[in-house]
């Protein structure tokens, strides 16, 4: 991974920000990829391997853990992450248009004209639209990624024992899942931070809306 174009992709998402969007970047960042890709990752590695059922029935094991985890926990969460970010990226694609814009229409010799985007990273006009929406559709991300981990995994933790009797399945058959606890803590985790992230997102909605 190139660093130095992530880091100049935070840098610019940092700058057309408000406070909050700062605030709401840190934990983006450190407390929730980080964490991602520090620690995360590794939890779950072993998610199919040491998924274990009480019988020795060819296919029954597989069938039981594609039942009970469709998709996988952690990709989940990267996909939540990419989706979540995307948005911040087109605020800065957007203050890049203006700046293209304004650039051309210094190049025609109309300094003296009025000046549209004299400030383009200000948030006015079609930019204060897309920072708004760009709020809102962060937000609805995380509250719906939060309605999906709750459907796959009910009060967002991992049981230790499930019960099976899916077909190859010769009859009920008990499964355990490689570290739970573990798993249900960092899953704990996610939920708090994105329901933080959450919060921040509206208050600063409100805080756009206010200001205006």
């Amino acid at each position: 991974m190139n660093w130095g174009v992530f880091e100049g992709l935070l840098s610019g998402v940092n700058k057309y920000s408000t406070a909050f969007g700062r605030i709401w970047l840190s934990l983006v960042f450190i407390f929730r990829l980080l964490v991602y890709v520090v620690a995360a990752e590794r939890v779950w590695s072993d998610d199919h391997k040491d998924f274990d059922c009480n019988t020795r029935q060819p296919g029954c094991t597989n069938v039981c853990f594609d039942h009970f985890f469709p998709v996988s926990h952690i990709r989940l969460w990267a996909l939540q992450l990419i989706l979540v970010t995307c948005p911040s990226l087109l605020v800065i694609m957007h203050v890049a248009y203006r700046e293209a814009k304004e650039q051309r229409r210094r190049a025609a010799g109309k300094d003296n004209c009025h000046c549209s985007y004299s400030h383009p990273g200000k948030k006015r006009g079609g930019l204060w639209w897309t920072y708004l929406l760009s709020l809102v559709f962060k937000a609805g991300v995380d509250m719906v990624f939060l309605y999906i981990f709750y459907r796959f995994y009910r009060n967002y933790s991992l049981p230790r024992r499930v019960k099976c009797e899916l077909p190859p399945c010769p009859n009920v058959v008990d499964c355990f899942i490689s570290r739970p606890t573990e798993k249900t803590i960092f899953t704990l985790f996610m939920v708090v931070t994105t329901c933080i992230c959450v919060v921040l997102s509206l208050v600063e909605a409100a805080y756009l809306i206010g200001k205006r």
